[in-house]
Formats: structure tokens, C-alpha cells, sequence
């Protein structure tokens, strides 16, 4: 009798005591109209869950979870953006970056393991997730002859560096070495990439195979774009979709005869951009496709299972006219909640108890899952008052600013061991300008993404506060932008554009710089030169040793920073901060960036993960970019609305 026959009064195995109960011989196998691991029939029921998008004190929570629903697999990105902070520096959780403690991918994946899952890694190098840059680092964007997602030899340099590093813990891992890894993606949907250079993924198959990578490689694309984004001689194709699946399984099973079939996301839900309405995927849906694809039968990831959060500044974007840049920009939110079985809390939803009921239904081979941990639970602080603010003028004081003559991106600035800036704010001042009654300041091109202008520290530009406001001047939206600065002359003035990078879009364009670069700044149809530029880019260290805070002045306008403190006496729990009364901008807690926040909608609320806080004080600082409001507040759930 196999261990799975075992009748009701037997045991039964755990998922590793049922796959390599005898040692291991062979990992994961598509030689056959199903998939076999170790040799035995295995279905993959798998769910994504970014470690980089998930505290890591809740780890184990989330698998655990992911477990007792049934799954027998975890899938994630690994993002070489967090990994490569700086060109040729590393941090797999060792390092001093404000995103560390999200970093130790070896951790993540053994605790998989502990909690009986496998793992599908997809290591790119270009992820998409609707993460910044698509986990691009953005000091790539430094060298002028590098061309993304080909063979082009600078570009491959990078890469190569980096799969050095990265590769070598990933093999260590692999199933047929004893750890979780069972599959590995080789870049991302390169289908519609917009590249066409299939001798890239051979190169990055070939470094995988040349450090020790010996389990599955994959590709996955949207079945109905065929082969164009794979190597059907080198790779097994899995399909990204979350209609019709019918369609789309016929469609890779024609492309892939007497093959298993693999979904490799089926779309739980669906992310948010600022300024538009919030997505929410119904679980009758979600149901009705998922039981088709298990039905097929297919092997099937949810993408996402937790969507998690886009911590600090690492949201990406979109850009719908793929041959323009930044033209039809749209900011994806703080939030990657992505309407999934798990919330952004890690809160069961009706999706997750679907899946379970759906998996005990058509999963064949039964093993030992946990019982289903208690609910997480969040609660609403008292509201706390504003008590102090910081002016922008002051703020930059502390900061080292660099002389241009003319205007630099941001990933352009000789900072950051010649990294460049990657998030944050970048300023360009100028002093001592002369202004006349009703002058016209010109900026050519478009801004990236976002500005604000000063002048002597008054606020002139518009405010965003709803979404018909992307369509005035401030935005990317608006090309060779036009803003009167004064009514009245003025001499010695000083001029201050504060530019904010409201996240790289993460597929198609490329090239893709941030701040003001696209042509110059004209007064009334001449030149602006010779600027200070700042970079602002609010990492905790700095924000931490912020000081000459004043007293809170409520009528405040402008961009500037307040103060809060939660005192915590209770045992730490998850919260959301309530921002529906502020106006936009990014908040932090004891100097860490939660994220972005924006009146404009489609959501209200930033998740405060219980260990980001700390029992007794915990200052909370907001970056405000319009008006203020006079205190901050806190809800157990996300509020959605748009404006």
C-alpha cells in the first residue's frame, strides 16, 4: 500500500514524506502528459507570495496558510533592484538598506520548506510584478549604450554579475539537492517584451545550467501570443491568464503536445493605479475560472495567493502607449492587495476558503496540511495629534546639494557610489532670479512624474486632489507645461521644483529616467542655468536625525513634513493608517516609508504592519505635499474611494 492509499484510520504522509520517501532520484519531470516528481504523479497547486512584499516576521504565517488551503507550493520574484541597491553591493538580508530585512531569500525559501511547501523561483532578470522598473536597478539607466532584455554585452555584464551572486544560492536549494525548488522561470513574459532576441534566453539558460541549476526551466507567457517568448526545444511553456481557459489551455496544449500544462498565473484579482477606480475581481469569478483550470486538468499558480505591499517607493507603473514615454503614465498604488484569497493583512477572504474547498475536491493525492491558524488580527489606534512640522526649506539644509549647470535626472547624480538616485524627490533651486510681473516658467518636454513649484517657498503649482488634476500642469500628462510665477515682479527670488518619481513603469519602457531631463527651463522664453540640485530621498537615516521641527501651523500649505507620535502600551497590532483627510504624499513610521498615499483615490489607507512598530513611542512622519490635516488616524481596513 503507498503512502497516499492509507485509509481513514491511517496517517498521512506530509508533502516531503510523501515525494522522496526512498531518497531522492530525480526532480521535477514534464516526460509525460503529467508532471512527476521524484518519480510520482504530482499536480502543482501553487500561490505567489513576494518576500519582498511581506514582513518577514510574517513569513511563516502567510506559507502556513498557503498550506492548510491546500496548496502544496509557493511561487515568487526574486527583485535584483532590492538585491543590487548600488552597482557591484549586495543584500540578501545582510545589508544596511532601509528594504533589508525583506532580503533574505535563502530564509524565506527554507522556511518554505519547514512549512511543506515547494517553490517556484522566478528570477529574471526582469520580473514586471508591478514593481519598480519591473526590479530593474535604476543605475542601469546610467550606461549609454545598454540595451535591456537582449544579448547586448553591457547590459549581460550586469546580468551576469548579478546571477553570480544570486545563482549559487538558488542551486543550493534546488528539490534534487534536498531544499524546495522545483522550477525556475527564465525572464518574464518575454513575448511582449517588445524584444525579439531569443539568444538572450538561451544565454541566461545556459548561465543557470553552467552554476548548477538542474530542475524545470520555464517560460510563461499568454498562450494566444504562441511562441515568441520562448524556445520550445530548450523550455517548458506555461500560460498566464485569467479568462477563458478553455481557450487558453487548448491553446497551450496545441503548442505543447503530450506535455503536463502548467498555468502559471491565473489572476486572482488585479492591481490599482492612482486616479482611477479600485479593482475588485468577484469570487464567483475567481471561482467558476479556477475550477475550470483544476477540471482541465491543469497545474495552476494563483498570482496573486498574498499580494502584499509595495513598501517605501518600489510601486511601478504603467504606460499604456508603449511607443511614448510617459505620456499616458499611470502610478500604481502603495497597496498590493490584489483582491487575493490572502489580503494585504494576511486575512482570510472568501478566495481562500474557494480554493481550499476547490483543492480538497480535485487534488488526487492527499497529504498531512496544517489546521487553518487563527484569523490575523488589526485593529484602529486612537488618532494622534500633529504636534510638529518641518518646512521643505529646512529639510533640505541637511541635505548636500550638487551645482549643474544644466538640469540632471535623477539616476544621473554622482551619489550613491555612482549609482545615481533611484526614489524619492529630486529639487532643482535657483537663486538669485529675477522674476517679472506675470512671467511664464516653460519646462520642455514632460516632467517625471510629478512637480511642484516654489517660489521663495510659496506653493504656485496646482494641487493634485482628484484625478481630472493629472491633466493639469504638474504632471507627465502635460507636455512643454506652462505656469505663471508671480503677478508682481520680483528680484532675488528663489525658484524651487520639487519633482517627485511616482515609480518607473514596470514593462515596455525602457528608457526611462526621473526628475526633469527631457529639455530645459525657460523664464519668459530663456534659459534657466546653473542650478542646485537635492536629492530627496527619504531613506531612514535621515529621517531619523531630522531636527529644528517647530510648532504644528494648521493653515500650513505646501509641501512639508509633519510630525506625529502613537504611543503603544498594548500588545503591537497591524493597523491602516487613515490618509482620506490629508492630500497626497508618503508617510513613514519610526523613519521607514510605508508608501503613497493620494486623496485622487482609489484607496484612503496605508497597511502598518505590527512589527514596524514598537511599544511605547513610534514618531510618524508625513510628507505632505498640499495641505495638511490636523491629526492622523487609523482604521482596521483599507477605505476606497475615488475623487
Amino acid at each position: 500500500m503507498s503512502l497516499v492509499d492509507l485509509g481513514p484510520t491511517g496517517s498521512l504522509p506530509t508533502n516531503y514524506e510523501y515525494y522522496i520517501s526512498g531518497g531522492i532520484k530525480q526532480g521535477l519531470s514534464v516526460d509525460k502528459p503529467h508532471f512527476t516528481l521524484n518519480d510520482r504523479n504530482i499536480s502543482i497547486y501553487s500561490g505567489a507570495m513576494h518576500y519582498f512584499r511581506v514582513p518577514k516576521n510574517y513569513w511563516r504565517d502567510r506559507l502556513r496558510k498557503m498550506r492548510a488551503a491546500g496548496l502544496n507550493t509557493v511561487e515568487t520574484y526574486v527583485p535584483w533592484n532590492l538585491h543590487e541597491p548600488r552597482p557591484g553591493e549586495f543584500d540578501f538580508g545582510n545589508g544596511n538598506n532601509d528594504m533589508s530585512e525583506f532580503l533574505n531569500l535563502e530564509e524565506f525559501l527554507k522556511t518554505a520548506q519547514q512549512e511543506d511547501l515547494f517553490a517556484i523561483v522566478r528570477p529574471g532578470p526582469f520580473i514586471c510584478a508591478e514593481f519598480e522598473f519591473g526590479g530593474f536597478p535604476s543605475w542601469l539607466l546610467r550606461e549609454d549604450d545598454i540595451e535591456v532584455r537582449t544579448l547586448n554585452p553591457v547590459y549581460m555584464k550586469f546580468v551576469t554579475r548579478f546571477f553570480n551572486v544570486l545563482l549559487p544560492i538558488l542551486a543550493s536549494l534546488q528539490f534534487i539537492n534536498g531544499g524546495p525548488i522545483l522550477m525556475f522561470q527564465v525572464e518574464n513574459e518575454y513575448a511582449v517584451s517588445g524584444k525579439k532576441d531569443l539568444d538572450y534566453l538561451k544565454l541566461l539558460r545556459q548561465q543557470m545550467l553552467d552554476h548548477g541549476i538542474k530542475e524545470l526551466l520555464v517560460t510563461s507567457d499568454n498562450p494566444v501570443r504562441g511562441t515568441g517568448g520562448t524556445i520550445r526545444k530548450l523550455f517548458f511553456m506555461a500560460g498566464n491568464f485569467n479568462t477563458d481557459p478553455q481557450k487558453q489551455l487548448d491553446m497551450l496544449r496545441k503548442l505543447q503536445p503530450n506535455k503536463p500544462l502548467m498555468t502559471m498565473e491565473y489572476w486572482s484579482g488585479w492591481y490599482d493605479v492612482w486616479g482611477s477606480r479600485h479593482n475588485n475581481r468577484s469570487a464567483q469569478i475567481f471561482e467558476e475560472v479556477y475550477e475550470e483550470i483544476l477540471k482541465y486538468p491543469s497545474s495552476v499558480n494563483i498570482y496573486m495567493f498574498h499580494g502584499g505591499t509595495n513598501f517605501g517607493f518600489m510601486n511601478g507603473a504603467e504606460n499604456r502607449k508603449y511607443d511614448e514615454i510617459e505620456s499616458d503614465y499611470h502610478s500604481i498604488i502603495s497597496s498590493y492587495d490584489y483582491n487575493a484569497p490572502l489580503d494585504e493583512a494576511g486575512r482570510y477572504t472568501d478566495k481562500y476558503y474557494i480554493t481550499k474547498k476547490l483543492l480538497e475536491k480535485y487534488n488526487t493525492i492527499k497529504t498531512k496540511l496544517p489546521d487553518v491558524p487563527e484569523q490575523s488580527e488589526t485593529t484602529a489606534y486612537t488618532s494622534v495629534p500633529i504636534q510638529e512640522q518641518l518646512s521643505i526649506e529646512s529639510a533640505l539644509e541637511t541635505l548636500t546639494s550638487l551645482q549643474s549647470t544644466k538640469l540632471l535626472p535623477m539616476e544621473m547624480l554622482n551619489i550613491n557610489k555612482n549609482g545615481g538616485q533611484s526614489y524619492g524627490y529630486i529639487v532643482y533651486r535657483k537663486k538669485n532670479l529675477h522674476i517679472p510681473a506675470n512671467g511664464v516658467l516653460r519646462i520642455e518636454g514632460r516632467v517625471c512624474d510629478t512637480v511642484m513649484v516654489l517660489v521663495n517657498g510659496v506653493l504656485v503649482s496646482p494641487w493634485l486632489q482628484k484625478s481630472a488634476d493629472l491633466n493639469k500642469f504638474g504632471t507627465s500628462r502635460v507636455e512643454n507645461g506652462t505656469l505663471v510665477l508671480s503677478t508682481v515682479q520680483l528680484s532675488g527670488a528663489t525658484l524651487d521644483l520639487v519633482v517627485e518619481n511616482w515609480g518607473r513603469v514596470n514593462v515596455r519602457v525602457y528608457k526611462q529616467f526621473k526628475g526633469i531631463w527631457q529639455g530645459g527651463v525657460l523664464l519668459n522664453d530663456e534659459y534657466i542655468s546653473n542650478w542646485m540640485i537635492f536629492p530627496l530621498e527619504f531613506k531612514k537615516s535621515w529621517t531619523n536625525e531630522l531636527s529644528s521641527w517647530r510648532t504644528f501651523d494648521k493653515s500650513a500649505t505646501g509641501p512639508s513634513l509633519y510630525k506625529a507620535s502613537l504611543i503603544v502600551n498594548n500588545p503591537l497590532k497591524d493597523t491602516f493608517l487613515d490618509m482620506s483627510n490629508w492630500t497626497k504624499g508618503i508617510a513613514m513610521v519610526n523613519g521607514f516609508v510605508l508608501g503613497r498615499y493620494a486623496r485622487m483615490g482609489p484607496i484612503q489607507t496605508l497597511y502598518l504592519p505590527a512589527p514596524f512598530l514598537k511599544h511605547g513611542r513610534n514618531d510618524v512622519i508625513i510628507f505632505e505635499h498640499f495641505k495638511p490635516h490636523s491629526e492622523i488616524s487609523f482604521t482596521e481596513d483599507h477605505i476606497y474611494s475615488s475623487h
